[in-house]
């Protein structure tokens, strides 16, 4: 509880949907077996992620393991970090590492366009992708080295206060 911003009924929930996922292989007593994880495709299904064309870059990066599966500590996190009670500063945080695609600490024009198109469901034309991807690389760096490192981001994000509001799911 005190790494979360559930209370221990909510952590309980928490488990009750983890468990309902896998109950084969997720023990309701971990004394046994305490490094159960589920995989990603598990994950991705829950309705909370089905639709969300990010789903997969979310489950990545709470994923400890680095393989896209969930210990139940990754899980919580995951739902502790997209709730309404985290802080600015930590969604931030979690939006920059599911945004930086290629995973090399800046959000560059090949990120940019991946997040685009993951967006737009495909819809803009290549041309459109490149001038707004360009828009925002010309708006949002400040060191001018052509990507967007965290403060870059944080930055961009502040403009734009709806932006992390939509970074959230409900358990």
């Amino acid at each position: 509880m005190d790494c979360t911003f559930f209370t221990r009924k909510e952590i309980l929930r928490l488990h009750g949907r983890y468990h309902e996922m896998a109950p084969n292989v997720v023990p309701m007593d971990y004394t046994k077996d305490p490094d159960v994880k589920l995989p990603m495709q598990l994950i991705i299904n829950m309705p909370e992620l089905k639709e969300n064309p990010f789903k997969e870059r979310i489950v990545s990066s709470f994923s400890e393991d680095g393989e896209g599966s969930l210990s139940f500590n990754d899980f919580v996190d995951m739902f502790s970090v997209l709730s309404e009670m985290a802080p600015r500063e930590l969604k931030a945080i979690y939006a920059f590492k599911i945004y930086d695609f290629n995973t090399d600490n800046f959000i560059c024009k090949a990120d940019l366009e991946q997040t685009l198109n993951k967006l737009t469901r495909e819809e803009l034309t290549a041309e459109e992708i490149t001038l707004v991807c360009e828009k925002v690389i010309e708006e949002a760096d400040m060191d001018g080295d052509g990507k967007l490192g965290f403060a870059d981001f944080e930055n961009m994000i502040s403009k734009a206060p709806d932006f992390l509001s939509t970074f959230h799911i409900r358990i």
